[in-house]
């Protein structure tokens, strides 16, 4: 057996949420790279375009849908316009995230709390629900969900957003169980701290920082590639025996 070969994702379609920037759009890169058709998703069209114009102009396949995740309407379409354009969705890497608010949790309104879990937690859910009948007519699929150290052991001033990716994880060992006889996979990812534009306001702040990197085992400050190569693992057949994991990549952090 040729190893390698299983980390080939060619035939396969996937959607990347939140894939203009950072994090998504290394993973979308990483998994047009080893063959798979992305769709690359956020919420503005100009982005995705230009994203995914970017890929094509390398030989890759891609195509830019916009789609807000706290819209259900737009959710739904995402998912059709994908099917309608390359025939099935085999991958879904949720990773379009919303955190507008940082302080303690008294001070957050019910505006905010609803926002914040319609993007992080009801929309990656609609989305499986909608690709699930195309998964399991394919004879399976994967959900990589991108969740958060946050979800783990909350921090200062991130309470709700920390809420909101506990119930990630949770969600993904929902659907594990409840999707693996259908051989759908759901698994999540739990980054530490990345150098990314979502997470300037904490990587800017050299106090911050610090206490970063003096609890953490890996003294650095990771990038968003630094993600890319565990999220094309769970979406590929390399990981076929995984499903239900919650896998943090943050450097130690969490020891």
């Amino acid at each position: 057996m040729q190893i390698a070969e299983n980390f080939r994702l060619d035939g396969k379609v996937a959607i990347v949420t939140g894939a203009s920037k950072g994090i998504g759009k290394y993973i979308a890169q990483a998994l047009a790279q080893q063959g798979a058709e992305v769709v690359v998703s956020s919420r503005k069209l100009d982005a995705v375009t230009a994203v995914a114009d970017e890929f094509v102009a390398a030989g890759l396949k891609a195509k830019g849908i916009p789609c807000h995740m706290g819209d259900d309407e737009q959710v739904k379409s995402l998912a059709e316009q994908t099917i309608a354009t390359y025939g099935g969705i085999d991958i879904i890497v949720n990773n379009a995230a919303a955190n507008p608010v940082f302080g303690p949790v008294q001070n957050a309104g019910d505006d905010v709390f609803d926002k914040i879990m319609d993007v992080n937690v009801k929309g990656p859910l609609n989305l499986a629900k909608y690709a699930y009948d195309s998964m399991k007519s394919r004879g399976g699929g994967s959900v990589v969900n991108i969740s958060s150290i946050e979800g783990i052991t909350p921090g200062q001033g991130l309470g709700l957003y920390s809420v909101s990716k506990a119930a990630i994880i949770q969600l993904t060992k929902v659907l594990a169980r409840e999707w693996g006889p259908d051989n759908i996979r759901a698994n999540a990812i739990c980054p530490g701290l990345i150098e990314t534009k979502f997470s300037e306001a904490l990587t800017s702040n050299e106090k911050i920082l610090k206490m970063v990197m003096m609890k953490q085992a890996l003294p650095m400050l990771a990038q968003p590639e630094d993600i890319a190569g565990l999220a094309l693992f769970l979406a590929c057949d390399a990981s076929k025996f995984v499903t239900g994991a919650s896998i943090t990549a943050d450097g130690g952090y969490t020891i």
